[in-house]
């Protein structure tokens, strides 16, 4: 097998490492009773280049993670494979020294439900060679694996796929008439709030769960990367799918976050009375926008939404360079599907994160559509 990884673009080396936060709060899931949940992040951070002459990249996939994106995704894959052939490799490098006396601007990522940590590494590794530091958090037993740094790790509970829809056959097939909806974008937001608080309780109940995950990652980071990161301009979020509705709760809960992407998220959640104050930005596949509506309203700050054309939902993670089927990943190239959402991040990020630009150029051509909206309370 092989895996294409893009090259990041930016000025900068990325080094990369973990730490876990153990024993944060109770665990609140079946699975995890009676127990402490611990929260394991990777960081990915800026470096000279120089820094990095010599050394071996890190690598890619554990022999763990491996066999979890075998069994779930059916992709052949082994991590003696991938060792032998020498690509289990990522483009960055552990534990290199930071830039001394430079501090880099924060952005947090959420990966989706039964994802994992590393499963947007390349777009993490492209921020991180543009000068942000992004640390991405893995939520265990929702994971797909979720892996510590003591060694131990915990794949995903597979008896929380039946609670994500009660019923569970009814419940993924309301939603599926919700993505093929008409409307306006209030009335489809209206649609999937009742979707939600009809069929997907469970994952809406979850959201708070993972802020306080983020949260915790967050803490750490305060008392310990100080040196590295400017904390002065707020906090930046993103994530995919679940990670994408985390990003969006916490722009609306904690003030410490400034501004947030969603890629290709439903917008789970209790929403109800609030107002977003914060730049937001949406990027979505076309089977997939009608489930984000509610980001267009209700907010005091401008709103963005870009839509890719032939992508499909698996596409928006880096296994649109490990899957061939194109109707799992979609039918946009993984170089231009990459390209693009790295952009719109670098361009959302540089306005309201980094100040450098009054507002975000947004690609518009054959392959995405960008538009604006103004707040509208």
């Amino acid at each position: 097998m092989k895996i294409n990884m893009p090259n990041p673009t930016g000025e900068y080396a990325v080094g990369t490492f973990t730490f876990t936060v153990y024993n944060d709060r109770e665990e609140t899931l079946d699975s995890g009773k009676g127990k402490m949940r611990s929260v394991a992040s990777r960081v990915y951070y800026p470096v000279e280049k120089s820094s990095v002459e010599g050394l071996s990249k890190c690598r890619n996939l554990s022999r763990e993670m491996t066999k979890a994106i075998r069994k779930a995704f059916f992709v052949p894959i082994s991590f003696k494979g991938i060792e032998k052939k020498g690509i289990n490799k990522s483009n960055c490098y552990e534990n290199v020294p930071a830039i001394k006396d430079k501090k880099f601007p924060l952005i947090f990522f959420n990966h989706g439900y039964k994802s994992f940590r590393e499963a947007n590494s390349f777009l993490c590794i492209e921020l991180a060679s543009h000068g942000y530091v992004v640390i991405s958090v893995a939520h265990p037993h929702e994971a797909l694996l979720t892996e510590f740094d003591d060694g131990t790790f915990i794949n995903y509970d597979k008896k929380l796929t039946r609670k994500m829809y009660v019923p569970f056959f009814k419940g993924i097939r309301e939603v599926m008439k919700l993505t093929k909806s008409k409307g306006s974008e209030k009335e489809l937001a209206e649609k999937f709030d009742r979707c939600q608080k009809t069929y997907i309780r469970f994952l809406t109940d979850r959201i708070p769960e993972w802020e306080k995950d983020t949260e915790a990652a967050l803490k750490y980071a305060r008392e310990n990367l100080g040196g590295m990161i400017d904390f002065e301009k707020g906090i930046g979020v993103t994530g995919h799918s679940m990670g994408g509705a985390v990003a969006y709760s916490l722009c609306q809960d904690n003030a410490d976050f400034s501004c947030g992407i969603n890629i290709d998220g439903g917008l789970f959640g209790n929403h109800e009375g609030k107002i977003l104050d914060k730049p937001f930005l949406q990027i979505n596949c076309e089977m997939n926008q009608n489930v984000a509506s509610r980001g267009y309203l209700y907010h005091k700050k401008p709103v963005y939404k870009v839509l890719l054309k032939d992508m499909t939902h698996l596409g928006f993670s880096d296994m649109k360079y490990m899957i061939p089927l194109k109707s799992q990943v979609g039918k946009l190239s993984p170089d231009i599907a990459h390209e693009i959402t790295c952009t719109c991040h670098l361009e959302f990020f540089d306005a309201y994160l980094k100040n450098k630009k009054p507002e975000p150029n947004l690609p518009n051509n054959e392959n995405v559509q960008s538009k604006k909206y103004e707040a509208d309370v």
